[in-house]
């Protein structure tokens, strides 16, 4: 029995679903994190009679044809890329994105992996790094002595020391973008990489057309809306307890068989 099967790609499925709401609700507060989407397909179709084939001998065209779906699968997972909600952190090396854009850093390996969490800190050099200790790409060095940061929405970053009254420019941010941020690989700890389904990134300046700003001081929040997630975990539910009811049926059924034949 056909319907067996079908269900159980079903619950699959609603699995998978329900795995991907548990990590977005799991990244509330996560900082620039985007919420995650599964997405499904039909499988392929059984064919009990094909749409178009004559009746007999060349007359009486058949105008629709039977086709028996197979179940669902998992199409794939996307990442929704839209813009979190900026929260104020106080702290002057905090630097949040908004609109297009993607921070370059230096990951592990020396590959340039990208980012939206603009928590950034210095090392034990005056190097601007992450919060995992990867530098921002091009490299920008505060001086020991320096009393203030400035960063502008433009990416330029500028220090003052305690001996001078005039900012020292230190040096400029730059954001990458990719005709397509859903194509970008998760790498974890906020880091995505350039994958061939992204396409290659475009590297300009903060402020030019196409290209984000940043906010000193602000840190982007989480997209995730947890009452959405909530209506989506209740229609996940529901969806796997309807599946798990055609199983029970179609168990019936066959049992309804079974019990005839003895």
């Amino acid at each position: 029995m056909k319907a067996l099967s079908i269900a159980a790609t079903g619950m699959n499925a609603q699995q998978t679903n329900l795995e991907v709401i548990a990590n977005n609700i799991a990244n509330v507060n996560t900082t620039a994190f985007k919420r995650a989407r599964a997405e499904f397909s039909d499988l392929l179709y059984q064919s009990e009679r094909v749409a178009g084939a004559p009746g007999r001998a060349n007359q009486n065209i058949v105008p629709e044809g039977a086709n028996v779906g197979l179940g669902v699968k998992t199409a794939a997972i996307r990442n929704v890329h839209i813009q979190g909600a900026l929260t104020s952190t106080g702290n002057r090396l905090d630097v949040a994105l908004t609109g297009n854009g993607w921070f370059e850093i230096q990951g592990a390996g020396g590959q340039t992996v990208y980012t939206r969490a603009g928590a950034f800190n210095t090392n034990a050099d005056g190097q601007l790094v992450t919060a995992d200790g990867y530098p921002v790409v091009p490299d920008i060095t505060v001086p020991e002595n320096t009393v203030e940061v400035i960063i502008n929405e433009s990416g330029q970053v500028f220090a003052r020391s305690e001996d001078q009254t005039d900012l020292q420019e230190l040096g400029q941010f730059t954001l990458a973008t990719f005709a397509n941020d859903a194509g970008l690989k998760p790498l974890g700890s906020n880091q995505f990489l350039e994958t061939e389904a992204s396409g290659a990134p475009v590297v300009g300046v903060p402020g030019d057309p196409g290209f984000g700003t940043l906010q000193q001081g602000y840190l982007e929040a989480s997209n995730v809306d947890p009452v959405k997630e909530i209506t989506e975990l209740i229609s996940a539910q529901r969806g796997y307890e309807l599946n798990s009811k055609v199983i029970q049926a179609a168990d019936q059924m066959a049992g309804v068989v079974s019990n005839g034949l003895r």
